[in-house]
């Protein structure tokens, strides 16, 4: 599959999430307090991205991504817990281990040229790539932190490939796992794996979030994404918050 093609059905997933979930503003104006990554067990994945010694138990343990078997080890990460408006958006991956991209990183940290590039090797050479995402209204009926759990338990279950063993970026194991979970705080600056579902939710959150801007010219959806910008709260004074 070209680049073209891996773009093309990317696009066309974005499009149909942004019509099933409807873009409108949450219900509170703040992220929810609690979500500050905390202390909590550390299991170092395959890619290691910041200086941390590996523990040898851990990584042989999920290492074993076994082409041809019927078990792998997944990764899970999310975008969009801070805004005041969208979706939140997760995605599992199953890199394969003799083709990792180069470049991988926390989303935060990458341009979004450099984004979107390794967005389309990703999709290209993992073993399994998933995503899921919940409303506006999903979270206002529970809390954002739940619903970013469920977001990943259900990008999980949406991969073609069974999972062994789930790493979750942060300190909270979505509940619900058909497999074993684990949580690895700053994941996403010290694995390559999680730094992949990073850039996948992102990437995939920013297209639809660009394509409510479309929809609700007014308020520049596709410049902010969603947060909490001084136009952004501008445009919610003048016009009041997208209705449902």
């Amino acid at each position: 599959i070209g680049d073209g093609d891996l773009l093309a059905k990317a696009a066309h997933v974005a499009h149909v999430l942004l019509v099933v979930h409807r873009m409108v503003h949450r219900a509170g104006t703040k992220e929810q307090k609690g979500l500050e990554e905390g202390v909590g067990e550390e299991v170092i994945d395959t890619g290691r991205i910041g200086p941390y010694p590996e523990r040898d138990e851990h990584v042989a343990k999920l290492r074993t991504v076994r082409i041809g078997d019927t078990t792998h080890d997944v990764v899970m990460d999310e975008a969009g817990r801070g805004p005041l408006a969208g979706p939140v958006v997760a995605a599992a991956v199953v890199l394969d281990p003799a083709n990792i991209p180069d470049g991988l990183d926390d989303s935060k940290r990458l341009s979004h040229l450099q984004r979107e590039a390794l967005f389309v090797r990703i999709l290209g050479s993992a073993l399994g790539v998933s995503m899921a995402s919940i409303s506006a209204e999903g979270i206002d009926g529970s809390n954002i932190l739940k619903a970013s759990l469920e977001a990943m338990r259900r990008a999980l279950v949406g991969l073609s490939v069974r999972p062994k063993l789930a790493l979750a970026d942060g300190r909270d194991v979505p509940p619900g796992l058909p497999c074993d979970g684990r949580a690895l705080i700053k994941g996403d600056q010290r694995s390559q794996s999680i730094a992949a579902a990073s850039i996948v939710a992102k990437v995939m959150r920013d297209r639809m979030m660009c394509g409510c801007g479309s929809h609700h010219d007014r308020y520049g959806f596709e410049v902010h994404m969603g947060y909490a910008t001084a136009r952004h709260r501008t445009a919610i004074e003048a016009h009041g918050p997208v209705a449902r």
